[in-house]
């Protein structure tokens, strides 16, 4: 096992003084700055060694996200999604699609425990909601997936129905753990160990106040594509990492879900998703062919009840000339998400005496001071990293 016993010390992003666009983020800075949403996580880390399928070792979980955690079966959410690449699966994204509506929580996994998570998810919505099937129609629970093989035995289908409800029944508001937690227990991202990142954007309220928040399960690229505020961090750190085994033959995925109170209706919502694939251009994904790119957008400003007697329901709706700041919210929100899940995730060894090693977070701060240095020597260097254990 890695030992953790002296690991560098962890941070966010921001706090490496990288610039992140313009507009401030929320309280938390995390998807949950939206009202309403909540997120929670299963993980599974057990075992060291040999691959044995069946036995491990073992580095999984689940994160659960609820849009609406008072009664999402009944009061649904406006929803909508992108994909970039669709070498990845979303479950219930087709549904999602065609009515624009989120009933059920949205969980993500690894790619083999995709049916073992509708399955549990179906459980507990049909527990929670006995009509489901009978009285009401039948649901599609969102369940998206990632590869993280080369670190966990995947084949052996560890996540059972215990983990997502753990992940659903411990959601919260406030801060949301980040790195090597739930779903991206396993996943890395441009070689360096990644996993689940969040962050959001506060508009001022000339530009209408609304709040987006975008959290990311990331594990995708190569070390050479990593840019890190714009800055070619990978192509420097490619040939001290040269020698580092790294996965070879997927480069994985990245399942990014979007959250607003702004009121959108199903295809603003899709435009904005749209834009949430720039953000993670930036931090250096050029959607290869294996890799799935998929973005899930909704609104909790319109609750859509399941049953009512009125023939028309009514939405409010932000004018389509009024989306060009929220575009570009969701860009700075999904890029710095995806900075914290390699900021925040630490060394993690797995299947086979696989390792994947964190981001070398106090030697990236050196290269954002240095470039400082360089174009401006009268600016003050960014502040150090502040420890978060």
């Amino acid at each position: 096992m890695v030992d953790p016993s002296l690991p560098e010390p962890r941070c966010r992003a921001r706090d490496l003084g990288i610039p992140l666009g313009r507009f401030k983020p929320g309280r938390w800075n995390a998807i949950t700055d939206v009202a309403g949403v909540k997120v929670g996580h299963s993980t599974i880390i057990r075992g060291a060694g040999p691959l044995v399928v069946g036995k491990g070792p073992v580095r999984t979980g689940v994160t659960a996200i609820l849009p609406n955690p008072a009664n999402v079966f009944e009061q649904r959410v406006v929803g909508g999604g992108f994909i970039l690449n669709g070498a990845g699966e979303v479950s219930g994204m087709t549904q999602l699609m065609e009515w624009g509506l989120i009933e059920t929580p949205i969980l993500l996994t690894n790619t083999l425990s995709v049916g073992a998570v509708t399955d549990a998810a179906v459980q507990w919505m049909v527990e929670k909601f006995p009509g489901i099937g009978g009285v009401h129609d039948v649901i599609i629970p969102l369940v998206g997936e990632c590869d993280d093989s080369w670190l966990n035995d995947v084949a052996g289908r560890h996540v059972k129905h215990e983990h997502v409800y753990e992940a659903i029944s411990t959601a919260s508001d406030g801060p949301v753990a980040e790195g090597n937690v739930g779903g991206g227990t396993g996943m890395i991202t441009c070689d360096f160990k990644a996993g689940i990142g969040t962050s959001s954007r506060k508009l001022p309220e000339s530009l209408g106040g609304y709040t987006v928040g975008v959290l990311v399960m990331s594990n995708f690229g190569l070390m050479r594509q990593l840019r890190v505020g714009g800055l070619p961090v990978g192509e420097i750190l490619e040939e001290r990492y040269r020698t580092v085994p790294r996965r070879e033959r997927s480069y994985g995925s990245i399942i990014a879900v979007l959250a607003t109170d702004a009121p959108l209706g199903t295809h603003q919502l899709n435009r904005l998703a749209k834009r949430a694939a720039l953000g993670i251009g930036r931090v250096g994904s050029s959607a290869m062919h294996g890799s799935g790119e998929i973005v899930l957008a909704f609104s909790t400003a319109n609750m859509v009840p399941r049953e009512t007697r009125k023939m028309v329901y009514r939405m409010k709706l932000l004018l389509d000339q009024r989306l060009d700041p929220l575009y570009e919210a969701v860009i700075e929100a999904t890029e710095e998400a995806i900075l914290n899940a390699l900021c925040q995730a630490r060394d993690l060894d797995g299947v086979n005496g696989h390792v994947s090693r964190a981001l070398p977070v106090g030697e990236v701060r050196d290269l954002v001071q240095t470039w400082y240095r360089q174009v401006d020597p009268r600016r003050r260097p960014p502040p150090g990293p502040r420890r978060v254990e």
